[in-house]
């Protein structure tokens, strides 16, 4: 397969580390630029090397502080159009404001659509993302989406981990549990790959940050069971989840999600929950979480983005990734 250009790829301050693996998977260095700011606070970017002619992806989480990384990601995009990039990939990591993806209330924004009319007026030629927290997203940009799953990673873990646990019989030892009605699609995913049964906790959130654990349905007595989510944000669901599960007769709860947050008391909560492990994935920089919080375990997805980057560079194919 013809490739599109020479790769080159740079990062702002969204989350370094990741970058970083991605290039060392890919055998790239990172592109020189300087991503800083102005005495006043407004971002400045320089592009210290050539990119004409060279198919571009740059990578930025749009984590906290979103506003700030959002910016970043813009303008390193106008300026690598504006010095000629053929071909313009951001790959965001984690996606913010992806949970504003509707109108919640008559007055309210999409943000979600926002954003993506933002890049797009940038000058991004193509968006390489994981795990929106809605799949409609997709549909808010008139450029290709290539939209990764961290279930490949992740099954790999649990797999090891639930034999070292003597699990022979996943049908009949482990439950998979989504914490809510709206993440059955992505549980009955895990349970089909992981062989094993499959149970929802109905909730009914109060308020915003805040959720109320209703009823179980399905059966977790006398099994592992694995609480499944897109996002970690506050944790206020996942425990009350978690304490559902338990009360239900659970042997153990752990949890698997692809992007934590850990916002405000996030971390003592899960410290202080009845969940033995959480699982996440690398998308949002937390340098010190598996010290400040040892039951969270941080797996690196940058091989399946440095795999789907190779894939867009030479035009192939990414959707066996998604496995």
């Amino acid at each position: 397969m013809a490739t599109r250009g020479k790769i080159k790829v740079f990062a702002g301050n969204g989350c370094p580390d990741l970058a970083q693996s991605i290039c060392d998977a890919l055998g790239v260095s990172i592109g020189q630029a300087t991503v800083g700011r102005f005495s006043d606070g407004e971002v400045n970017i320089d592009i210290m090397e050539s990119v004409r002619g060279c198919d571009v992806f740059v990578i930025q989480s749009t984590s906290a502080p979103a506003n700030d990384h959002l910016m970043e990601l813009l303008v390193m995009i106008d300026a690598l159009k504006r010095a000629s990039a053929a071909n313009i990939t951001a790959v965001i990591p984690y996606y913010g404001y992806a949970r504003q993806d509707r109108k919640a209330s008559p007055r309210a924004p999409i943000s979600a659509r926002l954003i993506a009319d933002l890049l797009l007026a940038a000058g991004v030629n193509r968006v390489l993302s994981m795990e929106f927290h809605a799949g409609q997203i997709q549909g808010f940009f008139d450029a290709p989406v290539d939209h990764l799953y961290a279930m490949p990673v992740m099954r790999s873990y649990l797999s090891d981990h639930y034999r070292e646990l003597g699990v022979e019989d996943p049908q009949e030892q482990l439950v998979v549990v989504s914490p809510d009605a709206g993440g059955v699609e992505k549980a009955r995913a895990y349970a089909r790959r992981l062989g094993a049964t499959l149970a929802i906790i109905d909730k009914r959130r109060e308020r915003a940050n805040q959720s109320k654990v209703m009823h179980l349905v399905g059966d977790v007595a006398g099994r592992h069971a694995l609480l499944v989510d897109d996002m970690i944000d506050t944790a206020g669901t996942l425990c009350h989840a978690a304490d559902a599960v338990k009360a239900h007769g659970a042997l153990s709860v752990r949890a698997v999600a692809t992007h934590a947050v850990l916002s405000g008391p996030a971390k003592e909560r899960i410290m202080n929950s009845v969940i033995e492990e959480v699982v996440v994935a690398n998308t949002i920089p937390h340098p010190q979480i598996e010290e400040e919080c040892s039951r969270v375990t941080v797996l690196n997805v940058a091989r399946l983005f440095a795999e789907a980057i190779s894939r867009v560079n030479s035009s192939r194919s990414i959707s066996n990734l998604f496995e």
